[in-house]
């Protein structure tokens, strides 16, 4: 087995390599930063070992001690994943890990990251070199116990004239800025201090060598120094949904779908799953016994993306339909179907069983012509509302309901939810994630705009005495973030607070 000493990159994780994402993939025990995404370490496998060594300054946690561990369950056989902040190999103390196991004669392997030196200014709209501005940057670290770093020669730096990059320097940045206005740097040098850079809480600070010293900065803080800093090309905080927070309440297996389009917009994401997707009572076995005799129907209609999952898993594959045709409820449950290389044979406008009962065609014109029997099979969530299955029957169709899964709560942290009733809004995606959140954390730990995907979903809240601020035109996940950005837009954000990671 083998030790990765992988980069994480400086804080978004889709900055994280893809040779990067492999190797955790593949992990028996993850040793990660307190710096790393947290993110991150669901990309490991479910039963993997995750060990916080976090550093914070003045921490238990020694180099030594983790070089230690390192070793000994590199020797032990697992496949050790170092999840390092940044970049390994830039003031990462991976040269110290990577001495020790091979020393100690442990395969390793390095996996680069982004380092925070050039990935925190980028997402600042901060180039470190421009042309007619700076030919070259100077990277170094601003970080000692007691004093600024006499081993760097910051009056050498300050003649040098280009762009220097200081990573963990808020402590001394007085003492930073005088020795470089000592070097001959001009008091009206500009400096950009980044704080949370690549994150959706991300602050851009604006000054000068001569005023750094009186800026309120609290680390991590990423300062440029240079002509550079006075270049403002934004993109990344500039996204609609940039310094808000959504709380996404999809089971924990589902809900990347939306972390990622809500991401994609600026927004931080507060993941509180509140149900679990589990098997029907029976483990599926009627199921089971129902699929073997699929080509009995006339038509499968699914109402969801994990019927469909559930389902299909006890198909062989798409032939097993035969002439059997498929109806989805909406786009998204379409599309679960075209992953399994099946194209619904109709989907209707409006994205309800209503819509989906009105769209059906009549069994009259239409039954007999596979097996003649007017049969529709409906594989659907036990507990699951009737609508559907009773809209087909009085057009005239046999109805056989099977169930393909249950939902059940699922317990969030009491942190995770202290973090959701701080956010600005809160995005529900089935009846049943409202009335598992409200179980969970109450009322007061509802943010103030209640966005949903569908009226069944708005209806569901509405019953619950919530007030739903938006509901999805378009009853899809790119159509609930649509009106969420929409909603947000004409209300100010609330504060984000990044203690809760």
């Amino acid at each position: 087995m083998t030790v990765y000493l992988v980069g994480a990159g400086p804080g978004d994780p889709g900055l994280l390599t893809v040779r990067g994402a492999q190797v955790l993939a593949t992990a028996d025990v993850v040793v990660h930063d307190r710096l790393a995404e947290a993110s991150l370490l669901d990309l490991a496998p479910t039963g993997s070992e995750r060990i916080d060594v976090g550093k914070s300054p003045g921490g238990p946690v020694h180099q030594d001690e983790i070089n230690a561990l390192l070793v000994e369950r590199g020797r032990a056989g697992q496949q050790v994943v170092r999840l390092k902040g940044g970049d390994p190999f830039v003031f990462g103390r991976g040269g110290e890990e990577a001495a020790a196991l091979l020393e100690a004669g442990v395969p390793f392997e390095v996996v680069p990251g982004v380092s925070a030196a050039v990935g925190v200014p980028a997402y600042a709209g901060i180039p470190v070199t421009h042309r007619g501005l700076s030919t070259s940057f100077t990277v170094v670290t601003g970080h000692s116990r007691h004093a600024v770093d006499d081993d760097i020669d910051w009056e050498s730096l300050a003649r040098v004239g280009d762009t220097v990059v200081v990573l963990m320097g808020v402590a001394h940045r007085a003492e930073i800025a005088a020795r470089l206005m000592k070097g001959g740097a001009p008091p009206t040098t500009p400096v950009a201090a980044i704080r949370w850079g690549t994150r959706p809480d991300q602050r851009t600070v604006r000054t000068t060598l001569a005023e750094l010293h009186a800026c309120p900065l609290e680390p991590p803080v990423t300062m440029v120094i240079g002509q550079v800093a006075t270049l403002h090309l934004p993109w990344f905080e500039s996204r609609p949904l940039f310094g808000r927070r959504v709380v996404v309440t999809r089971a924990r297996h589902q809900a990347s779908g939306l972390v990622e389009r809500l991401r994609a917009v600026g927004a931080e994401t507060v993941e509180v799953p509140t149900i679990e997707i589990v098997d029907p009572d029976d483990g599926g076995q009627t199921m089971a016994a129902v699929a073997a005799r699929v080509r009995e129907y006339d038509w499968v209609c699914f109402t969801s993306a994990n019927a469909v999952e559930r389902f299909l898993a006890h198909l062989r594959d798409a032939r097993a339909l035969g002439d059997v045709r498929v109806a989805a409820i909406g786009p998204g449950t379409a599309a679960a179907l075209a992953g399994a290389g099946i194209v619904a044979d109709l989907v209707p406008d409006r994205s309800l069983a209503e819509g989906l009962v009105e769209a059906f065609p009549d069994p009259d014109a239409d039954a007999g012509e596979v097996t003649g029997s007017r049969r529709v099979l409906l594989p659907q969530a036990a507990g699951a509302r009737p609508v559907l299955a009773d809209g087909l029957a009085a057009k005239g169709w046999t109805v056989e309901v099977v169930h393909a899964y249950r939902t059940v709560p699922a317990i969030p942290v009491p942190e995770v939810l202290t973090a959701a009733g701080k956010a600005d809004a809160i995005a529900f995606t089935s009846a049943s994630t409202v009335a598992a959140y409200l179980a969970a954390a109450g009322p007061a730990a509802v943010p103030p705009v209640v966005a949903c995907i569908g009226p069944v979903t708005a209806a569901a809240a509405a019953v619950e005495g919530l007030t739903v601020a938006v509901t999805a035109t378009d009853h899809t996940l790119d159509g609930l973030v649509a009106a969420i950005v929409n909603v947000l837009a004409a209300r100010p954000a609330r504060s984000l607070d990044p203690t809760h990671r």
